[in-house]
């Protein structure tokens, strides 16, 4: 698609929150924040001319490789979130974009995101074959209080669940969808602190991607003080993904 004529720099979408992406208490799941957070991400890279379909041409797509979500409050069913979105760097094949949140002009939630440039045939990075100079970049313009961070996967970690890869698991870029690897991590939290939002903050990297059948392990450590916990997952014994939570 050619560039939108309405095309921004700055990005600003509402959304408003449904019953199905909600837990019983009625505030937002945090897996449906990450979608509605991409989701926005979407949009923007549709209008700018550098979507899905665009990048398909040359047989390219984004993939996500690091996530930080810092969240002060959940929505909840029926509210109407406004999510804005601009890009701090793009070169290449990597490129960060910042995500806020906002209900009733209050900013709850700050979200950056670490993006790479993916050959869906060969399966390797290479650099965007698109033009992307009429992005305006912003890279003092920050949505997170902190960036990325290493996380430190505990090799003395638990194993709590194995995993097979079902179709269901998978999205249009043929391999798991990156919020089904927090879905399936988030299954074995104690479900008391997700219901009363004990979420401070959490970070996903995304390594290795997986592919229908794959058989995965989930591992589970938690620091001392239970503050932290990390999570891992793992084929053959490799590490293809790592989330560490924040509890309040």
């Amino acid at each position: 698609m050619p560039i939108s004529p309405n095309f921004t720099s700055v990005l600003s979408k509402d959304w408003e929150i449904n019953f199905t992406q909600c837990t019983p208490t009625g505030f937002l799941k945090y897996t449906d924040l990450c979608n509605i957070l991409q989701l926005t991400a979407a949009a923007h890279s549709e209008v700018g001319g550098i979507s899905f379909f665009d990048m398909q041409e040359f047989h390219q797509a984004w993939v996500l490789s690091r996530m930080r979500v810092e969240v002060s409050a959940l929505p909840k069913w029926q509210d109407i979130v406004t999510v804005k979105t601009w890009i701090n760097s793009l070169e290449n094949s990597r490129s960060v974009r910042a995500l806020e949140m906002y209900v009733n002009g209050k900013k709850i939630v700050g979200c950056e995101t670490y993006w790479a440039v993916f050959n869906t045939q060969s399966r390797r990075p290479e650099p965007l074959a698109l033009p992307f100079e009429h992005f305006e970049l912003f890279p003092d313009n920050r949505a997170t209080s902190e960036g990325f961070s290493k996380i430190n996967i505990n090799h003395d970690k638990e194993a709590v669940f194995e995993k097979t890869v079902y179709l269901s698991d998978l999205d249009i870029v043929n391999h798991v969808n990156n919020v089904k690897y927090l879905e399936w991590c988030l299954d074995h939290v104690d479900e008391k602190r997700i219901l009363k939002q004990e979420v401070k903050s959490f970070e996903m990297n995304f390594m290795k991607e997986l592919s229908l059948k794959d058989q995965v392990i989930i591992h589970e450590s938690e620091n001392d003080d239970h503050t932290t916990a990390t999570f891992s997952i793992t084929k053959e014994d490799k590490t293809c993904f790592a989330l560490e939570l924040h509890w309040k």
